[in-house]
């Protein structure tokens, strides 16, 4: 194996681990709510009464790539899969968080440091049939 040193960042992905670390952090000791982007948006789609807090999160979101530009050039976008193909991976994902009760960020970030045994089931879960993707991509296709 070798590590492609011309796109090796460890220090922006040190970063951004560590504010997506401090702002599941702070909204489980502010606001005593679970950073799980398929809860908070599944919240925002079914008309949840704490909307505004669900707003201002995925505000943040989509905002801190403008941010990050005062710091750095945000990296080259690069489509590696046809239209299609990004359909049908958004449906298996959404199907996914369905079945699981949560997305990556909820069990990933905020169950295992929680040590839930149900979050570590399902990253195991998930990540497992990511490793078998692409390998099936990558290698049998």
């Amino acid at each position: 194996m070798q590590i492609d040193l011309i796109h090796f960042t460890p220090w922006a992905s040190l970063a951004g681990g560590a504010l997506i670390g401090l702002s599941a952090g702070l909204l489980i000791l502010l606001g005593a709510r679970i950073a799980g982007i398929a809860g908070i948006i599944g919240g925002l789609v079914q008309g949840a009464a704490d909307r505004q807090w669900r707003y201002l999160f995925v505000l943040g979101i989509l905002l801190s790539p403008l941010v990050w530009q005062l710091f750095a050039p945000l990296p080259a976008l690069q489509m590696v899969s046809n239209p299609l193909g990004l359909v049908i991976a958004g449906l298996l994902v959404g199907i996914g968080t369905r079945y699981a009760n949560g997305c990556t960020s909820g069990h990933g970030i905020c169950g295992l440091s929680r040590f839930s045994v149900r979050s570590l089931a399902a990253v195991l879960s998930f990540m497992s049939a990511g490793f078998a993707t692409v390998f099936v991509i990558k290698h049998v296709l």
